[in-house]
């Protein structure tokens, strides 16, 4: 049985589910979710992520835990943890550039936040020759006691929203149904909801969206930097106020596919509210940062200096290193869409940050 003859059947004994229950299904069902059975990444697979893109990416990220570590007083041990490592590429790209910091590469206590048996084994591969990390299924895995340095790309894209749709009968919470061949599955108009926000002024057939999982990731690592300090810093793509518009996408082979046509055959994603991120993280008395854009921060990070010494020492290579940097910064690329936020102990000033610290 497909997953969407299983999701099929369950709308047919229970009726239209959520967007958000249709999402969890799609990429989690243990025995036929995305990333429970065939995440792929990488330019063979269904999307590429900055890590991949260049090393420049995780070298800069490994760099700014540096920094972090040591604004900190050089804690030992401090926990560094990754939420949605991937491949495990931008992992091993911070711990070699970790190094730069004497004490910090052995004061590291690595966890990798990941629930994707698949995912766990490239990362072990891939990190072999540098660590002998720990996995957790949550943060709430990873054992307090230490401050932490967080660092996560493209994860919160993955969380599951919820989506409302301005029907003529006024605003109805989006699900998913089975279509009138008793088949197919498609988008149906469901029971009443409260104008969401950013809803005022829409016309009919705008649609709304909201995170409870998002929100509730937000507020769980302010909780725990609230509790143990440090700093937890988050790369995705998404908005920086607040926005209606449907967002929701499936991409495979590089290609935008219907999310609803083929579920679990490809990766589900968001936009990311970063406001609603960042005000749920807030609440547990933390602090966080203006919203940046991917350009922005990696460009005071010195991505470009980055760039001009790989290419100085590979000359072979300074075309293929000048189109990743314009990948990672170029404003037609991910340099504006991707955005950066922050979350940390009051009066730390994470690099990146100063201006508006």
């Amino acid at each position: 049985m497909t997953l969407r003859e299983k999701i099929a059947g369950l709308i047919a004994r229970e009726g239209p589910i959520d967007v958000a229950r249709y999402m969890t299904l799609c990429l989690h069902d243990p025995e036929a979710g995305y990333y429970a059975t065939r995440p792929e990444l990488g330019e063979t697979g269904d999307f590429i992520t900055s890590p991949l893109v260049s090393q420049m990416f995780g070298e800069l990220l490994g760099l700014w835990a540096a920094e972090v570590w040591l604004a900190m007083g050089r804690p030992d041990p401090v926990r560094l943890v990754e939420i949605g490592p991937g491949h495990g590429v931008m992992m091993s790209d911070i711990l070699r550039a970790a190094r730069a910091a004497p004490g910090f590469r052995e004061a590291c206590d690595v966890w990798l936040v990941e629930t994707s048996a698949p995912l766990r084994a490239r990362q072990a591969a891939t990190l072999a020759p540098l660590a002998a990390p720990r996995w957790a299924d949550g943060l709430e895995e990873v054992p307090g006691g230490a401050p932490l340095i967080i660092l996560s790309n493209e994860y919160l894209d993955c969380l599951a929203i919820g989506q409302a749709i301005l029907t003529a009968a006024g605003w109805r919470e989006r699900r998913v149904g089975l279509a009138a061949d008793g088949h197919s599955l498609a988008f149906v108009a469901g029971e009443p909801v409260a104008p969401p926000a950013g809803g005022a002024g829409a016309s009919e057939g705008a649609v709304a969206e909201w995170s409870d999982d998002l929100a509730a990731a937000g507020a769980a690592i302010g909780a725990r930097i609230a509790t143990d300090g440090g700093a937890a810093l988050f790369i995705d793509y998404g908005r920086d106020a607040v926005e209606r518009g449907d967002t929701l996408q499936a991409l495979r082979r590089h290609a935008k596919v219907d999310p609803l046509d083929t579920p679990g055959e490809a990766d589900l994603t968001a936009h990311v509210d970063f406001p609603a991120f960042l005000a749920a993280a807030a609440r547990a008395g933390v602090a966080v940062g203006p919203i940046r854009t991917q350009a922005g921060f990696l460009k005071d990070l010195g991505i470009a200096t980055r760039a001009a010494r790989l290419a100085a020492a590979r000359p072979d290579r300074a075309e293929v290193i000048a189109r990743q940097l314009d990948r990672l910064v170029g404003a037609d690329q991910m340099g504006q869409v991707f955005k950066v936020a922050v979350i940390h102990t009051p009066g730390l000033t994470p690099p990146g940050f100063e201006a508006t610290a």
